[in-house]
């Protein structure tokens, strides 16, 4: 965490979970401090009841905001008017958009167009523009206390008991066709001379790839996790040269076994 990161967590009340609220701000404060939190919505109906009660708990200050017609939201008109303000006065590092909604996606490719950082919070069903508009997405599903499968038919739910050696057996995201050409892209774009690259520089690369992209998605609680159950990878790992706990992870693509070649037969009958 880079407590010198200052961050405005804004948040519309219409397309986000009030049931993930804690989740999300300590998921937030690994990327910096909320130096600003607002929400928008109309709080004067009864559909945004559940986030009154967290609100004053945690700081947020509600922004009131009138539908002032039917089909029309104004919600995400007043927190884009107030992201610009904000992003004007040249006090942030970074906002966090805490939505669903594509409407967004003007807004954070025009916010990362200042070089400010975009961090997007949102479900599944968050459309691909306003992912990619982000340099980094999460799906609010990965936060919940116990971990949803992202998709029943990609990752199928893990009793409490499974060790992560049957994991690596039952689990078929370790053979994703999405997840492995990604990885490979990934590793072939850092330089190398011998094939290894550090795992942090894939991580980043990833990110770089896919902003969505994240190990959770995937039930795993770390990209070394990730990473050593692809069969595709082989890790080595290397203790710090300053003597310390910390250990250094790097990656390379496996390396394929060609068939070696059968030795020609000689066709030419031997001289009598």
């Amino acid at each position: 965490m880079d407590n010198n990161t200052k961050l405005a967590v804004l948040i519309d009340a219409d397309n986000a979970q009030a049931s993930i609220i804690h989740e999300l701000l300590a998921e937030i404060s690994r990327y910096g401090t909320a130096s600003v939190k607002r929400i928008y919505g109309d709080w004067t109906t009864e559909k945004l009841k559940g986030w009154k009660t967290v609100l004053n708990e945690l700081a947020i200050q509600p922004i009131q905001q009138f539908a002032y017609t039917t089909g029309k939201n104004a919600t995400d008109s007043s927190l884009i008017i107030d992201a610009m303000d904000l992003l004007h006065t040249g006090h942030l590092n970074g906002f966090c958009l805490v939505s669903s909604d594509s409407d967004f996606t003007r807004l954070a490719t025009r916010i990362r167009e200042a070089g400010l950082i975009v961090y997007g919070f949102g479900e599944k069903k968050t459309p691909k523009p306003f992912v990619a508009a982000c340099d980094k997405f999460v799906y609010t599903e990965i936060l919940r206390t116990v971990l949803e499968p992202v998709s029943a038919a990609v990752i199928m739910p893990r009793p409490a008991s499974t060790t992560r050696e049957e994991v690596k057996n039952t689990d078929p995201v370790s053979d994703s066709p999405k997840l492995e050409p990604m990885i490979r892209s990934a590793i072939k774009a850092i330089p190398s001379d011998d094939g290894w690259v550090p795992l942090a520089q894939v991580g980043y690369m990833l990110q770089k790839i896919d902003p969505a992209f994240d190990s959770r998605n995937y039930n795993y609680p770390r990209l070394s996790e990730l990473a050593r159950h692809q069969k595709y990878l082989e890790l080595r790992e290397t203790a710090s040269h300053k003597g310390g706990p910390n250990v250094h992870i790097h990656v390379r693509l496996r390396p394929s076994l060609k068939p070696q070649n059968p030795r020609p037969k000689n066709t030419q009958a031997k001289m009598s």
